[in-house]
């Protein structure tokens, strides 16, 4: 059974994007079915790591705010420093 795909829509920006996959199914836009595995085995990392010392309580609350988002916990922080850049 074919099943009839909805165009997926031009998106202004990422964020604008995000929005949108976050209200639909992206099954009515996508034929899973037809998905191929790639690898890219040559691709560089573009951040750097960086050391920073923090309070121990500090890094638990953190990771209590990244596990309630399902989300790792570097990730999280991340989040909040590119948000404290970008206000």
């Amino acid at each position: 059974m074919k099943k009839n795909l909805k165009p997926i829509p031009r998106f202004r920006s990422e964020k604008a994007e995000r929005k949108f996959w976050q209200s639909h199914d992206s099954t009515e836009y996508v034929d899973y079915s037809r998905a191929v595995r790639v690898s890219f085995p040559n691709l560089k990392l573009s951040s750097r790591p960086v050391t920073l010392r923090l309070p121990q309580t500090l890094i638990d609350k953190v990771k209590i705010k990244a596990h309630q988002r399902d989300i790792p916990y570097q990730a999280l922080i991340k989040e909040f420093i590119f948000e404290g850049l970008t206000r």
